[in-house]
């Protein structure tokens, strides 16, 4: 069985001192076409569950879609390791990534993709590297609507049209699965009530069933989790970084839940998103500066070992009197949402961070790398409870090298907030210029 420390996934080749290097499924599986710089042409003539996927060899690291007319058979879209992950272990692999046209997510959705998480640095990169938003973009202009309010009517549209693809799953799972993510403005991540406020303006505003309001899990939003949930809005929380600030998610989430004065819970639903590749990337190096042998031989394995522990928290918290009572009332736990799946060290499997990490009741979201490769060569089995006792291991020997967790998450979460302000600004800079040129253009 798989472990933290060494993966037994046979697509994956090890040294002994987590020197690691990939190899590839000697044979293709189904693909899809996940490069966002190009744009995937879907004819509507054909139903989605009429396409066909198929490998191009020419092109290196490309999943490509094409569609092609049924034989009147019924055939279907071939099945991926990403049903078996669902039907077999309980975990829903979502895909962390949204443009236009949103239609793109058709292939994705048959290949067993089942909701979409975004975020500020993701509608950047759509909104600046694309055309598709130019035509709305010139008639909000136009309308004379100030540059956040135009962000924020680009991106709603964005997750309505994609909360549509996704009703049916939503539907079908009676709320437990298909949902589309947005997140509040970055710039609120330090304020308290001015979250609370911008959730549910912009729950109101998206108007679905199926989304998910993003508030981050910093300290001062932790009381913002608690009334928006109180509420009746479901939450991803995100920026997790920590055990410590984990608890104190969990405990949001069910303070919320008893103060909403609901009668029926199941409709108020949740996910805890717990960042994944951005702590080895941190504590590596400090592992390194630290550059003894049993300190470079742990590199690679604090993010799966802490999340292994997060998993064990969330079995503990959602077990128990307090939990069983929340159940009598239609409760459903908040999911453990593994975040930050692509892996930043090219020395590391590119699976690294999701095959250790599957476990009934939780969420898998990845990017363009991280899909595709689970998709070739992953590996599908119960692996994050596997060896409990190792990744404690892991984590106690960490900090017996001097590795302060608590440093580490708040750290995180600084860089995580701050990088996402700064796509927020970025992007707003870029679509005022835009705007400046439009309004001399008009002149």
């Amino acid at each position: 069985m798989a472990t933290i420390s060494k993966l037994s996934n046979p697509a994956l080749n090890y040294s002994s001192s987590t020197s690691f290097t990939t190899r590839s499924s000697s044979t293709p599986k189904s693909f899809l076409d996940l490069r966002t710089n190009k744009t995937t042409t879907f004819d509507h003539r054909f139903s989605a569950s009429k396409l066909s996927l198929i490998f191009n060899p020419s092109i290196r690291g490309s999943l490509c879609v094409k569609c092609s007319q049924a034989d009147g058979n019924g055939s279907t879209v071939k099945r991926t390791t990403l049903h078996d992950l669902y039907e077999r272990q309980g975990q829903s692999p979502w895909y962390d990534n949204l443009c236009r046209p949103v239609t793109d997510l058709l292939p994705l959705i048959e290949s067993g993709v089942r909701g979409v998480t975004s975020n500020p640095a993701i509608f950047q990169k759509a909104i600046s590297t694309s055309n598709a938003y130019n035509e709305q973009f010139r008639e909000l202009v136009q309308a004379g609507k100030d540059i956040e309010s135009v962000y924020w009517e680009l991106v709603v549209k964005d997750i309505q049209d994609a909360c549509k693809l996704f009703e049916s799953i939503y539907d079908k799972t009676d709320g437990g699965d298909g949902y589309v993510s947005v997140e509040v403005s970055p710039r609120l991540a330090e304020d308290t009530e001015g979250t609370v406020e911008a959730a549910k303006w912009l729950h109101k505003k998206v108007e679905r069933s199926n989304v998910y309001i993003k508030i981050p899990a910093t300290a001062p939003c932790i009381p913002s989790i608690k009334e928006v949930i109180s509420l009746g809005i479901s939450v991803n929380v995100t920026l997790i970084f920590s055990l410590a600030r984990y608890e104190a998610v969990i405990d949001a989430y069910l303070d919320g839940l008893e103060a909403s004065g609901l009668s029926d819970l199941s409709r108020v639903t949740s996910v805890a998103s717990f960042f994944v590749s951005r702590v080895d990337t941190l504590v590596d190096k400090m592992l390194e500066k630290i550059g003894t042998p049993e300190a470079l031989d742990l590199r690679g394995k604090a993010a799966n070992a802490q999340a292994a522990l997060a998993y064990k928290l969330y079995q503990k918290k959602f077990s128990g009197p307090r939990w069983e009572a929340l159940v009598k009332k239609g409760a459903k736990k908040q999911r453990l949402l593994w975040a930050s799946t692509s892996v930043k060290n090219p020395a590391y499997p590119d699976t690294l961070y999701v095959d250790p990490l599957i476990g009934p009741d939780t969420v898998s979201t990845m990017p363009d790398q991280a899909l595709q490769a689970f998709i070739d060569h992953g590996s599908v089995a119960r692996t994050i409870d596997s060896n409990v006792s190792e990744a404690e291991g892991i984590y106690s020997a960490l900090e017996k090298l001097g590795i302060d967790w608590s440093f580490v998450g708040s750290q995180l979460e600084l860089e995580g907030v701050d990088s996402f302000k700064k796509s927020f600004d970025s992007l707003l800079d870029s679509l005022q210029e835009k705007a400046n040129t439009l309004k001399l253009v008009s002149l």
